[in-house]
């Protein structure tokens, strides 16, 4: 099998072969198979030109596979680096179940050891997940399928602890990442850049918290604030659903959206 020893240039997620190959590797791959290969980008495979050598043969479908699977790896690590998620490996990131148990992890973390660094974990680990295009109901999706087969999830940093994911557990990390998700929907674009057309939170979820984060938004780009009265949010959990929350769990809420403000636009120095 033929591969170029090369690396491709990045490229966006879900457009692997809309790039071009360096001179060198080009011409490499034309003296190699003897034949000038082109990528048909409608077709979706490549087309050879008719001036075939027949000294060789190459499975185009592997090659096209191995390169793809290289510069999705690369992408993933990109965005790792870019938005300074402290994982503690990039598996944590390869597919939606792999996003949504590392996400319950740092959840289950923040909720056994306390905030602080602990949640700037999981909110940084929730700004990847929206840049790479997951949605809420989704990983919700991915987490009840594991709550469903009984499988036990190790704890974070290698912990020997194992527990079971439970229902009240998986409402109350999603509705943490939604929050995530709507922060940064409030923000001024492109805060984070998202590379899916999908909507990252459920038109309900959106009506029920946009609001919310608003209001902690617009206090802390115009007036420089890092805090609001509760009773104010309190009200507009009212306003929108008809109750407000103990608060404690107000002052939770409005903790993770302005530590998302922070993550993603930091306005102050940081100490």
């Amino acid at each position: 099998m033929l591969i170029p020893h090369r690396i491709i240039p990045y490229a966006r997620p879900g457009s692997c072969w809309d790039l071009k190959l360096p001179g060198k590797v080009a011409s490499v791959l034309q003296c190699k198979l003897g034949c000038s290969a082109v990528y048909n980008s409608v077709e979706g495979h490549h087309v050879q030109k008719p001036h075939i050598a027949h000294r060789c043969k190459v499975n185009f479908t592997r090659v096209s596979h191995h390169l793809c699977k290289s510069l999705n790896e690369r992408t993933t690590r990109h965005w790792l680096h870019r938005f300074h998620v402290n994982a503690s490996s990039d598996d944590d990131f390869r597919s939606s179940r792999n996003i949504a148990i590392s996400l319950f992890k740092r959840y289950k973390n923040v909720i056994d050891r306390g905030g602080g660094d602990n949640l700037k974990e999981f909110i940084s680990a929730g700004v990847n997940a929206y840049a790479l295009g997951c949605t809420d109901e989704g990983l919700r999706k991915e987490l009840m399928d594991i709550e469903d087969s009984g499988l036990e999830i190790e704890g974070l940093g290698g912990n020997s602890l194992k527990f079971k994911v439970h229902s009240f557990e998986i409402r109350e990390c999603i509705l943490w990442l939604s929050i995530v998700f709507i922060t940064i929907l409030c923000t001024p674009q492109p805060t984070v850049i998202r590379w899916s057309p999908n909507p990252p939170v459920s038109a309900d979820v959106l009506h029920q918290w946009k609001g919310f984060c608003a209001l902690i938004a617009n206090a802390y780009y115009v007036k420089g604030m890092a805090w609001l009265p509760v009773k104010t949010l309190q009200l507009e959990q009212m306003a929108v659903t008809g109750n407000s929350e103990e608060p404690s769990v107000v002052a939770s809420r409005m903790q993770i959206v302005f530590s998302t403000l922070e993550e993603v636009s930091p306005q102050w120095p940081r100490v």
